[in-house]
């Protein structure tokens, strides 16, 4: 649903299609929709609005952290739209904001019908430290208007339950950052000490560990990359640096930034969807907070008529498919409502971090991000491919339909300090790849784009994935990773058994080439593709080029995020020892594309190499296991 179909809230403006080709948005419709989702989210407000207490299920945390997160995340978005607005608050948004800081702050932790939560540990009471963060934000960037006008004791109680972020341990990943922007409000406004110092520094010490190169960070000391590089892992160091007018810190920050969207630009479909990877997903629109940093800042090699696109992009894509319901609100899911897109930490205002993308909103009417006119996103300028070493991962993107697709050999969600283990097995990290137009099968449905190992007749988990390698050359490009696989029953794991896995991308064609080390006898492989519904018009299909033996369609009755119900190609064959199995795969939108089994051929294969010849053009890639190696080219002769 439009978000002109809001009961009671503004309607958008008429399209300009002639500053914007591409989605007819406007810095206009950008203040329409911080004003309509405020609107409808400030009618679940207690009676002096300290809490914001959504309809939903409840989140892990209960219904009193769930009505701060409302007030907090919505808060985002109401400082965003003021301050791009120098000051201007039509809808009186930040006295609404003040009345709820001064009931909120009272009697905190009181089981009364406005009092926040108190903040402690993460383990035990802390998603109201993830909130803190958004409150202190929200303060700072509304000094004049809001904090300014505050009475003192209404601040001297708002600095006091801010500093319980700071004085508690946060979870071990982006939520240094979340005391990190409180002591940074704090001194922002006179009321820094050596308590808000040392959180600072504990939070830039920890992000230079966190940083793996390319513009990516590790969210923690594992390997999970995802969304939060952009919505957390950038944003809040080089907000508060661009904020402060710090030079020293954006010389740190901003060129990271820089590099990250580099890469991260091109995980936007020509639909305006963003990548469909990673946790949090229900924040949606937030994906697009990184490139609204970096044209406000300066930090971003987008062009600001690309930035624009890929920002106005994202924000139409969610609002014309049904992520605000009639009621107003954004849902917990996707598109609309879907459960496996959440966590357990998910609640009925958490999609309200989709805020951060209105941090646009801060360059003013007259700056070239609202100016320029719209220019193609990067999906659209061509066919690419894109490998990135760092964090282990390899994009490719078709201008015929506009799909981009990510293929993870490199980001888990498995905790660095415990061993591998079935347990850990996330869709939403684990599988071999993932795109714009598609979503992982739900857990208890067959898995998609997974290589699996079946030992008595149990399926082996990709946990931890250890990265290999990845490059590229002209039009094409690899990446590889090999993982142990873990069982949910009987041994958890198989001693000697290993997966080895190469991706080649070229074209629309993914070469997916595994190697099984150490497989018992009477064990099976499988691998799956790309899951898609009937009513979709797209084309997921295997092809196998060697050492697969069956063929067939499976079901996940549960669906993904983009259908229902989804279908899936599936290969099997038997396994023993070490073998070789290799594959062609493709997600296309294309017209009547030409059949895989006319792409490529196997020139020659071992247990360790194999020779793949492509139609198109005659060319060779050879792909070794022992030791890695891939290599590609019209040149190369068959070994």
């Amino acid at each position: 649903m439009s978000i002109t179909a809001l009961s009671g809230a503004p309607g958008l403006p008429a399209e300009d299609r002639e500053l914007s080709p591409f989605t007819g948005y406007t810095r206009e419709h950008w203040e329409a929709a911080a004003d309509g989702l405020l609107d409808a989210a400030w009618r679940w407000a207690t009676p002096r609005g300290a809490l914001l207490d959504l309809p939903g299920r409840p989140s892990a945390s209960g219904v009193r952290s769930d009505g701060l997160e409302g007030y907090a995340r919505t808060l985002l978005a109401a400082a965003f739209r003021v301050a791009g607005a120098d000051g201007k608050d039509p809808h009186g948004w930040l006295d609404r904001y003040a009345r709820g800081l001064d009931a909120g702050t009272r009697t905190p932790g009181r089981d009364d019908a406005e009092s926040w939560p108190v903040i402690l540990e993460h383990d035990v009471q802390g998603q109201p430290m993830v909130e803190s963060a958004s409150v202190a934000l929200g303060l700072r960037l509304t000094r004049p208007w809001l904090w300014d006008r505050l009475d003192t004791d209404v601040q001297d109680r708002a600095e006091e339950w801010l500093r319980g972020a700071i004085r508690h341990v946060p979870a071990p990943n982006n939520w240094y950052l979340f005391p990190y922007t409180v002591a940074g409000f704090l001194e922002s406004v006179g009321r820094g000490d050596a308590e808000t110092a040392r959180a600072r520094e504990r939070a830039l010490e920890l992000l230079e560990t966190w940083y793996r190169g390319q513009g990516w960070y590790a969210d923690g000391d594992g390997r999970a990359f995802d969304h939060y590089n952009g919505w957390a892992l950038h944003l809040y160091p080089t907000l508060d640096a661009h904020l402060a007018d710090d030079q020293d810190q954006s010389a740190r920050h901003g060129p990271r930034l820089h590099e990250h969207l580099a890469s991260f630009g091109l995980l936007f479909g020509a639909d305006g969807a963003p990548i469909h990877f990673g946790r949090s997903l229900t924040y949606r629109f937030a994906a697009g907070a990184s490139v609204a940093l970096g044209a406000v800042t300066g930090h971003t090699p987008l062009t600001p008529g690309t930035s624009r696109r890929l920002l106005s992009g994202s924000l139409r894509y969610f609002l014309d498919r049904g992520s605000v319901g009639a009621d107003g609100l954004l849902s917990l899911g996707w598109h609309g409502p879907h459960e496996s897109s959440l966590q357990p930490y998910s609640g009925p205002a958490s999609p309200y971090w989709a805020s951060k993308a209105f941090v646009g909103l801060l360059a003013p009417a007259t700056h070239p991000l609202w100016t320029a006119t719209e220019e193609p996103a990067p999906s659209e300028s061509g066919d690419h491919v894109l490998a990135l070493p760092a964090p282990g991962l390899l994009v490719q993107s078709t201008s015929a339909d506009g799909i981009v697709r990510l293929h993870n050999h490199g980001s888990d969600h498995a905790r660095p300090h415990e061993a591998e283990t079935a347990a850990h097995e996330d869709p939403l990290y684990a599988r071999q790849a993932y795109s714009t137009s598609t979503g992982p099968t739900a857990r208890g449905n067959t898995a998609d784009n997974h290589m699996a190992v079946e030992v008595a007749g149990v399926r082996g988990a990709r946990s931890r994935i250890h990265p290999l390698g990845a490059g590229q050359g002209d039009g094409w490009g690899w990446a590889a990773s090999r993982h142990t696989p873990a069982f949910v029953s009987g041994p958890p794991m198989v001693p000697g058994l290993r997966v080895e896995s190469v991706t080649v991308a070229k074209g629309r064609h993914e070469l997916r080439v595994h190697r099984v080390v150490g497989a018992p006898h009477g064990a099976r492989v499988t691998h799956t593709g790309w899951a898609t519904g009937p009513e979709e018009s797209l084309l997921s299909a295997l092809h196998p080029l060697h050492g697969w033996t069956g063929q067939d369609e499976q079901r996940a009755p549960q669906g993904t995020a983009f259908t229902r119900w989804a279908r899936l190609p599936r290969l099997t064959a038997e396994a023993e020892g070490t073998a070789l199995y290799a594959a062609l795969a493709t997600l296309t939108a294309e017209p009547e594309p030409a059949s895989l089994a006319e792409a490529a051929t196997v020139v020659s294969a071992t247990a360790d190499t194999v020779e793949v010849r492509w139609a198109d053009d005659g060319s060779l890639t050879r792909i070794a296991f022992a030791p890695l190696s891939v290599e590609h080219g019209r040149s190369l002769g068959v070994g």
